[in-house]
């Protein structure tokens, strides 16, 4: 099973079984020094698709106590599931201490309905009270045995209780189509080339995990234009993109995309007030029986 994807969650990952050469360790350097950068910037300005993903999870299941977050990040889908499930603690398990330091500092917001456990989601998990709902939003390919740890999700829930498995699917687009004549689809087509779109069907392995696939769902995204950080997000998100671009792209195509980089004019493409985000998100949602 393929764990190469479209997010900024795990830019060492686009590149697997290349880190012997060193233009792809250098990538992976600087992607790692973005990656605060990228899930603050995606949370705020994608986050969008999170009231009506947490209003669609409502649907599916009832009385949520105790919520669990894999690989929470920056907190902001556990801030999400806090608001829609009002009553609920969520307990948030991560291990990088970049999102460590934001899940802490998110605390007080949630009025000591947040607990935060470092752990890695690839070693035993300390014992946890029963949980109504596991969400995985983009981290569960970042794991190295995803059915394993659906299984360890499996056996947290309480009968009836949910997993949901988000991903992005599909690269975020800041570029009219008449900018290089269909410049970002000729990026994004490479960069799929290089594995960032490959977007894992978990309903598999939650099906063997023990658990029973009740519901899969798309949630397109469309912010701006003047929507706040947008222009921080596009130039950051194509910025990171262009590193990875060298060697497989064009260099008529890559000049121009400096070029839009390199634009910060008030008529610029990528200005705040001009340039409009387009993402999308995939959920599946499994029962436990």
């Amino acid at each position: 099973m393929s764990h190469a994807h479209a997010h900024p969650e795990s830019p060492t990952a686009q590149h697997a079984g290349h880190s012997e050469h060193a233009a792809h360790a250098a990538h992976a350097a600087h992607a790692a020094a973005d990656l605060p950068t990228l899930l603050d910037l995606d949370a705020e300005v994608l986050g969008a698709y999170l009231p009506a993903a947490t209003a669609w999870v409502a649907e599916h299941v009832d009385g949520v106590g105790t919520v669990v977050d894999l690989g929470a990040g920056t907190g902001v889908g556990a801030r999400a599931l806090a608001e829609r499930f009002g009553e609920a603690t969520v307990v948030a398990l991560e291990r990088a201490p970049a999102m460590l330091e934001r899940l802490e500092a998110i605390r007080g917001v949630l009025a000591g309905r947040l607990e935060v456990v470092d752990v890695d989601l690839d070693a035993p998990w300390p014992a946890m009270a029963p949980a109504d709902l596991v969400w995985a939003a983009s981290s569960l390919h970042e794991v190295t045995d995803p059915a394993r740890v659906l299984a360890q999700a499996r056996d947290l829930l309480r009968p009836g209780g949910v997993v949901v498995v988000v991903e992005m699917d599909s690269l975020p687009r800041f570029l009219p189509d008449d900018v290089g004549s269909g410049l970002e689809v000729r990026c994004h087509a490479a960069l799929a080339a290089a594995g960032w779109n490959a977007v894992p069907d978990w309903a598999p392995v939650l099906t063997g995990a023990g658990l029973e696939v009740v519901a899969r769902r798309q949630f397109p995204v469309r912010v701006g234009p003047g929507a706040a950080r947008a222009e921080e997000y596009a130039r950051v998100t194509l910025r990171h993109q262009r590193r990875a671009l060298d060697g497989r792209l064009e260099a008529a195509d890559l000049a121009a995309l400096d070029h839009v980089l390199a634009d910060h004019s008030p008529g610029a493409v990528l200005a705040g007030k001009r340039v409009t985000v387009h993402g999308s998100r995939v959920a599946w949602l499994a029962r436990r029986p």
